[in-house]
C-alpha cells in the first residue's frame, strides 16, 4: 500500500515516513501545499496523511481540490489547532479522520490501518483468504497460522492482493502501489514476485487473468 505524507515539519515528516515504512507501507513525502496537490492528483495513493498548516497552499484547500477533481483517496488530516471548528471544516472538506498534534505514532498507525481496511471493505484487522491471514496490526502474513518469510516487495504485493481479493489487479496497478515515486520501477519484476509467492503459498490462490493481471481468490474460477 502506497501513502503520501504531506507535512512541512522536516523532523515530523521524517518520523512519520520511518514509522509507516516500518509497518510495510511505501511512503512519499510532500513538504508544501502545491507539491501535495500535484502528487495527490497525479499518483494513485491508497491513503494520504495531510497537515492542515502547509505552506504555499493550506491543507483544506488542497483537500477540497482533490475532492472536486474526483479523488476519493482516504485522507487523515493533522492539525496543531485543538479547535473543533477546524475539525468540522476538515470533515466537511472531505477528510475521513483527523488527529490533533501532538499525537502518538501508534495512534496514527492504528487510524491509518482502520482507514485502509474501511476503504477495502474490511471490518476486521485480520483479513483472510483461504489458508492465508493478513494481520494488519503486526504487518505480517501467515499461511495456516505460520508466519511467511517474505521480502519487503513480496509482502507488499501479497498484502495488496489480499486487500483487493476477488478483484483483478493489473501489473501496472501493482507497480504503482508497491514502489515509491522516486524508485526505478520495472513492471517485469511483478512477474518475478508473483512466481516467488506461488512457491511460498498454494499456487492456485493467485490466478492469472490473461491480458489483465492477477486475482487472489480462495475459490479458483471455473
Amino acid at each position: 500500500m502506497r501513502l503520501l505524507v504531506a507535512e512541512d515539519e522536516p523532523l515530523l515528516a521524517s518520523q512519520l515516513k520511518a514509522a509507516l515504512e516500518s509497518a510495510g507501507y511505501v511512503v512519499d513525502v510532500a513538504a508544501d501545499g502545491p507539491d501535495a496537490l500535484h502528487q495527490g492528483l497525479s499518483e494513485p495513493y491508497d491513503l494520504v496523511v495531510l497537515d492542515l498548516g502547509l505552506p504555499g497552499r493550506d491543507g483544506l484547500s488542497v483537500l477540497r481540490a482533490w475532492r472536486e477533481s474526483g479523488r476519493q483517496v482516504p485522507v487523515l488530516i493533522l492539525t496543531a489547532r485543538d479547535n473543533w471548528h477546524d475539525k468540522v471544516a476538515g470533515i466537511d472538506a472531505g477528510a475521513d479522520d483527523y488527529l490533533t498534534k501532538p499525537f502518538h505514532l501508534e495512534e496514527l498507525q492504528a487510524r491509518v490501518r482502520a482507514l485502509l481496511r474501511r476503504a477495502g471493505g474490511h471490518a476486521s484487522p485480520e483479513i483472510r483468504c483461504g489458508p492465508l491471514l493478513l494481520d494488519t496490526r503486526q504487518s505480517r502474513l501467515l499461511l495456516d497460522d505460520v508466519p511467511l518469510e517474505l521480502t519487503s516487495h513480496e509482502y507488499r504485493v501479497l498484502a495488496y492482493l489480499m486487500m483487493h481479493q476477488g478483484e483483478v489487479v493489473s501489473r501496472s496497478q501493482l507497480v504503482e502501489h508497491i514502489y515509491a515515486q522516486d524508485f526505478d520501477r520495472d513492471s517485469n519484476t511483478i512477474e518475478v514476485f508473483i512466481a516467488r509467492l506461488r512457491r511460498k503459498i498454494p499456487s492456485e490462490l493467485i490466478q492469472t487473468v490473461r491480458g489483465l493481471g492477477y486475482r487472489l481468490d480462495a475459490v479458483p474460477a471455473p
